[in-house]
């Protein structure tokens, strides 16, 4: 195995659902005390969702509450509930092509900007035989960090 051309950095977000995400608000904004910083909605990913975050700076990591548009459609944002996690990666590019070199089966559709701006990329819940390395089951949101998360993780790397 070829050495790693990139760092996965620290957490992104996770992502999840439910069919009602006012009772997710409820939980994570009026409870736990998170602050909402935007929304997002797409017919063609089937998510309406409120993006919240917990800590201050390039540091800070979201919390996206999803419900789905149409509760019959694919994808199914609220199954499971915790729908996925999202990890800042420093070489977005060069982990895609190396992981897949590794046989790492992605979601359909590459590297794409996602719902917070940033270039992303889907590590498949599940391998297949042309492609059998996958997220053992969790999709894994990866996404390229912009400079200043870059320049805030380096400041504690050994």
């Amino acid at each position: 195995m070829s050495e790693r051309p990139f760092r996965v950095l620290g957490i992104q977000q996770i992502a999840v659902g439910n069919p009602d995400k006012s009772k997710l608000s409820e939980l994570w904004i009026d409870l736990l005390g998170l602050t909402k910083v935007g929304d997002f909605r797409s017919e063609s990913e089937n998510v309406d969702e409120d993006i919240a975050v917990i800590g201050e700076g390039p540091l800070r990591v979201e919390v996206d509450l999803m419900q789905p548009l149409d509760i019959d459609k694919r994808p199914k944002v609220h199954e499971p509930a915790l729908n996925h996690v999202g990890l800042w990666i420093d070489k977005l590019e060069a982990a895609v092509q190396w992981l897949g070199d590794q046989g790492m089966r992605f979601t359909p559709g590459g590297i794409r900007k996602g719902a917070s701006g940033y270039d992303v990329c889907f590590i498949h819940p599940k391998g297949n035989e042309a492609l059998p390395k996958s997220g053992q089951g969790v999709l894994i949101e990866l996404i390229q960090a912009p400079p200043e998360v870059i320049e805030a993780f380096s400041q504690f790397a050994s």
